[in-house]
């Protein structure tokens, strides 16, 4: 089990998100509010693509322990300071499978679609950056560390300090992808 620690929505298209008291997550939709909400994508370079494709990124979810790995090699990030909706900590986001249900709170449930594709914005933030969220495996494989975005099956209010509860999908599970 898991906590929330920040919240985080905007209104306008920010790089950034600042931090809220508490989200009102919408089913089928995401966070009231916000930007990014909608049947269809918001986020303006799969707009540019394709308006009519599913809003797959309506929830972002980033775990504070990548925080915390960043700060250690001199990145002072916040929550919602990379675009963020909901920060976390005490799960494992990215080892997650594709389809995972996430209850937040007493009432919210999201499904987990996929990886967060990172763009060149994060080196605007802070230089270098990007590189530290996006890297190489041993196998030469792409890596995304910035987080898991969702859809929201169920409405309800989340705030920091709800409780997390992980259900996992049936087998075989899926590896998250970017979405």
């Amino acid at each position: 089990m898991g906590v929330v620690t920040a919240v985080c929505r905007n209104e306008e298209y920010t790089f950034t998100k600042p931090q809220r008291e508490c989200i009102t997550l919408l089913a089928g939709l995401g966070v009231e509010g916000d930007v990014h909400q909608g049947v269809t994508v918001k986020h303006r370079s799969r707009v540019a693509q394709d308006p009519t494709q599913p809003n797959l990124r309506q929830v972002h979810l980033m775990h504070a322990e990548l925080f915390d790995e960043l700060r250690e090699k001199g990145f002072a990030v916040e929550p919602g300071q990379i675009g963020e909706n909901v920060t976390t900590r005490g799960i494992d986001l990215l080892g997650l499978p594709t389809g995972t249900v996430l209850r937040l709170g007493s009432e919210a449930v999201v499904e987990v679609t996929g990886l967060r594709n990172p763009c060149l914005q994060i080196d605007g933030f802070s230089k270098g950056l990007l590189k530290e969220v996006v890297g190489r495996d041993d196998a030469g494989e792409l890596v995304r560390r910035a987080g898991i975005m969702s859809v929201v099956l169920v409405g309800g209010v989340v705030r920091p300090g709800d409780e997390i509860r992980v259900e996992l999908p049936a087998l075989p599970h899926r590896p998250l992808e970017k979405v």
